[in-house]
């Protein structure tokens, strides 16, 4: 037999109530899952409760780190594609959102060409790219996942979203689980918006292709902390040659973004929901 000394005893009862009183409080707020629809913010046990609750559709954010002038910051695409994507899972009711893809496709580095030539910038090989989207696409179908989104923020990635999904889909033919690249997501996020704006009367020269009027709204309305209202300059001319900016965002604000968010939100729900009733 074994017996405890006083101080053994004493200090046994003390962990034995500290671990009561945990229970009490912890024990109610751990009965729910959060309310989110971040795969990142779920323990794996409420994971996979909500895919066997219904929740079989995982939205993948593609984002990308890059320069964006000296007005807006590097992770404008990650930071806008997650909260457009969350919005977007809300809406739809059956997904999930699985965390960013933040490196991507963005030039070459020796020599340095596109964005590569301002600080900041990261790229991968586009092989490397490719290989990493169709490993978490395998990851989700593993875990029950039967639609795998993939919805991406920037340009350079379009191609390989398409040709990484047409590949998994050949190969999963006979089988339930899909992918899916919703081109209507970039397509809404540029040429739609730009043509809503120059609707209202704005030039094409404040439209542009990058870090723009409409790049930059749509910041504004969705992260206003990353767009600098007051930023310093290489030369003497925003935009400007050695800025970064194609185009002219001086005109940009939250309320024009909001007409971005809400035609982006609403193209890409209703391409998500045709693309799934496919099989």
């Amino acid at each position: 037999m074994t017996f405890l000394r006083s101080t053994d005893r004493q200090a046994s009862a003390v962990w034995v109530a500290a671990v009561s009183l945990l229970a009490i409080v912890v024990g109610p707020a751990c009965a729910q899952p959060p309310d989110t629809v971040f795969l990142e913010e779920l323990t794996w046990t409420e994971l996979r409760a909500a895919v066997q609750a219904g929740k079989t559709t995982i939205i993948v954010p593609i984002g990308g780190t890059e320069q964006n002038g000296p007005h807006m910051a590097l992770g404008k695409h990650n930071a806008r594609v997650r909260t457009l994507a969350e919005r977007i899972a809300r809406a739809l009711g059956d997904a999930l959102v699985a965390p960013v893809i933040a490196y991507v496709p963005e030039g070459s580095l020796q020599p340095a060409t596109g964005h590569m030539r301002f600080p900041g910038t990261i790229t991968v090989p586009e092989d490397v790219f490719r290989r990493g989207l169709e490993s978490a696409a395998r990851s989700f179908r593993l875990h029950g996942f039967r639609d795998i989104v993939f919805l991406g923020d920037h340009g350079s990635t379009q191609a390989a979203q398409k040709a990484v999904a047409a590949r998994l889909n050949r190969e999963w033919q006979a089988g339930p689980v899909r992918a899916h690249a919703i081109e209507e997501y970039y397509r809404a996020a540029t040429r739609e918006f730009r043509e809503l704006l120059r609707a209202r009367g704005f030039r094409p020269e404040e439209l542009g292709e990058h870090a723009a009027l409409p790049d930059t709204a749509l910041t504004l309305a969705l992260d206003p902390r990353l767009v600098r209202a007051n930023p310093p300059r290489d030369d003497d001319r925003l935009p400007g040659a050695g800025t970064g900016v194609e185009g002219d965002p001086r005109r940009a604000s939250a309320e024009l973004g909001q007409l971005g968010v809400e035609l982006i939100v609403a193209r890409t729900v209703a391409a998500i929901k045709v693309s799934t009733t496919q099989r």
